[in-house]
């Protein structure tokens, strides 16, 4: 049974960058992650994120579309089964990762489910 997906509010203004094709890539990986997003090294699909100089991101995880260059960061909340998506972006210069850092220091923007 797949797991509740929220998006960050704006996670909108993310899709606006990708064409249709890439957008239906990230739901289609969405969807999919959305099975089992827990860590790889705990069975699920999600990659592991850490804390580094660009982003401290320990506890969430990453989805990778490489031909598109993508990357989708998400959170999860364990006692709901709820994935939370945090941002969508090219992965060129840390981008997407810095974006993830900004938007997860004070959840200040709470996630919604939103229709994919």
């Amino acid at each position: 049974m797949a797991w509740a997906v929220e998006y960050h509010k704006l996670v909108e203004k993310d899709l606006h960058k990708p064409d249709n094709a890439q957008r239906k890539q990230v739901f289609k990986a969405i969807k999919k992650v959305a099975q089992n997003p827990l860590p790889d090294y705990e069975g699920g699909y999600g990659k592991p994120l850490g804390n580094r100089a660009a982003a401290q991101l320990a506890g969430y995880c990453k989805i990778k579309l490489r031909k598109s260059g993508l990357r989708v960061v998400y959170g999860i909340v364990r006692e709901q089964e709820i994935m939370t998506i945090v941002v969508i972006s090219i992965r060129s210069d840390e981008t997407v990762y810095k974006l993830a850092e900004q938007r997860v220091k004070p959840l200040s923007h709470p996630a919604r489910p939103m229709q994919n």
